[in-house]
């Protein structure tokens, strides 16, 4: 007797093509992220050399969020823009482009010589990354059947760890060699770590050679083409119509989870990595022993600066501990979706991620604690971000899924701009216009928006079970 299609492994009978079509859209993913993470990973070095000699931290700080934020802004814009794209030339075709925009603008971020090249490089690299995201999300939904869709959307989405362990090892490799660091700085040229780091950003660009030969649209994607060229009804890519309707309240909802999860990711699970590097500098200034300058450094900041790539790798293990808790996270979306449902599992990672932000920021002290701690807050605080991928694609109908989709998770990107400025003044010292606020509880103030997560989670559509929309 056959088993059932309910009773099967959800990746019975899933073709070789289909495969390819989950490891391509993954590996654009990945060098996705690693766009967007090899500037977390090298802000601390790049931002105080891109500005000039005697600036207040304070004003560094500044820099850095608005150069955040501009890469949220152009996200925002290149994931709409792209996303309606898709719905008209394709997703193979607006795949190829994405790529080639944040790959060429990356690498030219490594020639930056002001702070504001550097956010202007960000904001447009970002258009590439936010679109890519829109195309490759529906493009994976659209391929899969359904009882496969939410385990390999939530592989898909999950596989953006692998572009933070990229930007970890850049990080590692190059700003946090002592051999590089000597030598750039013997040659005059004290930036060239972090600059060669950028300077990798153009290597995903050899991927569209395999999109090209490999990719075909979806047979839905074609259906829905069809039928627009004979009804002016089923027209495609139409922002508008994401708000009338049946479809105004998952597009509402859409777009508030997407804002809450990245201004938490960027308000708080990228400065978990921050932790650690903080109780490294303080035991590196009270540690005589680990201070390898010559003539030996006389304050805080030169002690510092002296063992920069050794508080980089501790900085750097950092980011890769809460980057493995979040690939945990993101994998387990997917299956905990499909028992318990999308809104259970949602609002699971935002109690979840409200409560171990509170706890690492506020109590949370000590190297051996917060190695141990440090993975349960990545999956918590990210774990919900493979809920986007699984979720948006499935409020759409084919037409607009590449619309909604990127909609939803870009428009989130531009409510979340003014919050990474407000962070930035929360950080600034009093005497400087800011609130003189600490990393942890300038971090703790934006945990709280998991709360807006919940609440906006008693309007969601739960879509378990269904079928896309066409």
């Amino acid at each position: 007797m056959n088993a059932s299609p309910e009773s099967q492994r959800w990746y019975h009978g899933i073709t070789r093509y289909q495969w390819t079509v989950l490891v391509i859209a993954s590996l654009g993913w990945v060098f996705d992220i690693f766009e967007g993470q090899i500037f977390v990973a090298s802000m601390n070095e790049a931002m105080p050399s891109l500005v000039p000699a005697g600036t207040p931290q304070g004003t560094v700080d500044d820099y850095k969020f608005i150069t955040l934020a501009m890469f949220l802004l152009g996200g925002a814009i290149g994931g709409v823009a792209f996303g309606m794209v898709s719905d008209r030339i394709g997703r193979r075709k607006t795949m190829s482009l994405t790529i080639v925009v944040y790959s060429l603008f990356t690498a030219l971020s490594a020639f930056s010589t002001e702070w504001w090249h550097m956010a202007g490089f960000r904001f447009l690299v970002a258009m590439g990354v936010g679109g890519e995201w829109a195309v490759a999300s529906s493009l994976v939904a659209e391929v899969f059947p359904a009882k496969a869709r939410a385990r390999v959307a939530g592989i898909f989405h999950a596989s953006s760890v692998l572009g933070t362990y990229l930007a970890v090892a850049a990080g590692s490799l190059f700003i946090g060699s002592e051999a590089i660091r000597d030598w750039s700085v013997a040659q005059g040229i004290p930036s060239l770590p972090w600059r060669l780091g950028f300077g990798l950003g153009v290597l995903p660009a050899l991927l569209i050679i395999w999109i090209r030969r490999s990719l075909k649209e979806p047979e839905s994607w074609e259906q829905a083409k069809s039928r627009a060229q004979q009804n002016t009804a089923e027209a495609m890519g139409r922002i508008p119509e994401l708000f009338r309707g049946a479809l105004l309240r998952p597009t509402l909802v859409g777009v508030t989870l997407a804002a809450v999860g990245l201004a938490t990711f960027w308000g708080a699970h990228i400065l978990g990595k921050d932790l650690l590097r903080r109780d490294i500098e303080r035991q590196v200034i009270a540690d005589d022993s680990l201070i390898l300058a010559d003539p030996p450094a006389k304050d805080e900041k030169e002690i510092i600066q002296a063992n920069l790539p050794y508080i980089k790798r501790w900085e750097m293990l950092g980011m890769l501990l809460v980057t493995t808790g979040g690939g945990l996270g993101l994998l387990s979306f997917g299956p905990l979706c499909e028992r318990i449902g999308r809104r259970p599992t949602f609002l699971f990672f935002h109690l979840g991620g409200l409560a171990i932000s509170l706890i690492a920021f506020q109590w949370l002290h000590g190297v051996t604690v917060l190695i141990a701690v440090l993975p349960v807050f990545g999956f918590l605080t990210l774990g919900m971000h493979a809920g986007y991928a699984i979720y948006f694609p499935e409020l759409y109908p084919t037409r607009l899924r590449g619309t909604g989709a990127g909609f939803c998770f870009n428009f989130g990107r531009i409510l979340v701009v003014p919050l990474l400025l407000f962070y930035g003044r929360l950080r600034r010292p009093v005497n400087d216009g800011g609130w003189g606020l600490s990393l942890e509880n300038a971090a703790s103030l934006l945990c709280l928006l998991f709360l807006a997560g919940v609440l906006v989670l008693a309007f969601a559509p739960e879509t378990k079970g269904r079928e896309l929309p066409q």
